[in-house]
């Protein structure tokens, strides 16, 4: 038994060490494969940056309602494409109309405002005449009265020294003296007469100065109210809601009768002149990257096809920075995040057919060539 267990332990370890060099080709053949694999993708590394944080991205045109108002009718669907003037949603009319017809009420009314205060002001240039020529008119007769007064004031000193010498009676006297005070008074008259139309015509002036501005005021008012006609007419036309470009319309969430308020926006259309990809790059990876370096691209939606680009510009700030609500790293604890800063890429190939199939928002995995 001894000899028999003797001769069965060499062959045992025979056999181990005749399995033994499997186990170390093995560890070697692992050793190289990923040692291959390991400089092969350092080599990768030094040439190319590449990131799956990607997506096309294209003009998105809002549309928004500039009044408020009740929707009457809705011209569009969702995935239409549109042309640029097309129609898109009508609105209530009604309330709008009423007010272009108050607005051109109240402009007739202004407009009738001015032609009142021209006739007004040429009534008052005829009393001006009309004052001036009473004034020259009461002049006249002051002249006229003056020469009166001396008349009388040279009787009444000849009968003065004949009634001294009784060579005229008593009556004649107080006759001659009752003429030079009925001159005199007169003539006071006459003075008071052209005072007041002195002051008439000043009054009558005063009134066509004041009626002169008046044109000026009511002119003003009808500007006013022709600017109230046409924003009237504008917020009338803004009633009817087109499209601004070309493009192919988003969902379309209003319904007829549904109550819009003014800048809200109602749906988008997704302009169909451009395309390009928006990548965020981890801010690490930014270093050797420089515009104008090729980049190929690789969508999602079309595996087997390669896009040819270009780095075309780089965002000014990280995506943090203009979220919604950006992190405030001075408040609470702080733990570092990697950034991504946005970086366009242009696609090189614009008459690429299959760049037209491209939808705003699909993944692109993409390789920015270093060299």
């Amino acid at each position: 038994m001894a000899k028999e267990q003797a001769q069965h332990q060499p062959n045992e370890t025979n056999q181990k060490k005749k399995r033994s060099p499997v186990f170390f080709i093995i560890l070697a053949v692992l050793i190289v494969v990923g040692g291959f694999y390991g400089i092969k993708a350092y080599i990768y590394s030094q040439h190319h940056e590449d990131t799956d944080d990607a997506q096309i991205a294209a003009n998105v045109s809002p549309v928004i309602s500039k009044i408020s108002g009740y929707i009457t009718e809705v011209k569009v669907k969702d995935n239409e494409f549109v042309h640029k003037g097309d129609t898109l949603v009508v609105l209530d009319t009604r309330d709008l109309k009423m007010s272009l017809e108050q607005a051109e009420a109240a402009l007739g009314t202004a407009r009738s405002n001015v032609a009142s205060a021209h006739a007004t002001t040429a009534a008052a240039h005829k009393n001006i005449g009309t004052a001036s020529a009473a004034v020259a008119t009461a002049d006249a007769q002051i002249e006229a009265a003056k020469v009166n007064v001396w008349r009388t004031s040279e009787d009444l000193k000849r009968y003065e020294n004949l009634i001294k010498d009784h060579s005229i009676t008593q009556q004649q006297y107080e006759q001659a003296l009752a003429a030079k005070q009925t001159a005199d008074r007169q003539l006071e008259i006459l003075k008071e007469q052209r005072n007041q139309a002195a002051a008439q015509t000043g009054a009558v002036s005063f009134q066509s100065k004041a009626t002169a501005e008046q044109i000026g005021v009511s002119a003003a008012m009808v500007r006013q109210r022709e600017v109230d006609v046409e924003n009237a007419k504008l917020n009338l036309s803004y009633a009817v809601i087109v499209a601004n470009e070309d493009g192919v319309v988003s969902k379309v969430p209003v319904q007829t009768g549904q109550y819009i308020q003014a800048g809200a926006q109602l749906f988008s259309i997704i302009l169909n002149n451009d395309k390009w990809v928006v990548a965020n790059f981890k801010e690490t990876q930014l270093s050797r990257m420089v515009t104008g370096q090729k980049v190929e691209l690789s969508v999602d939606a079309f595996p087997k096809h390669s896009f040819e680009g270009i780095v075309g510009s780089f965002s000014p700030a990280t995506g943090s920075v203009s979220a919604l609500l950006p992190a405030d790293n001075a408040s609470g604890n702080f733990v570092k995040v990697v950034q991504r800063v946005p970086v366009r890429i242009e696609f090189v190939n614009k008459n690429d057919s299959l760049i037209q199939k491209l939808r705003a928002g699909m993944n692109v995995l993409v390789d920015v060539h270093l060299n």
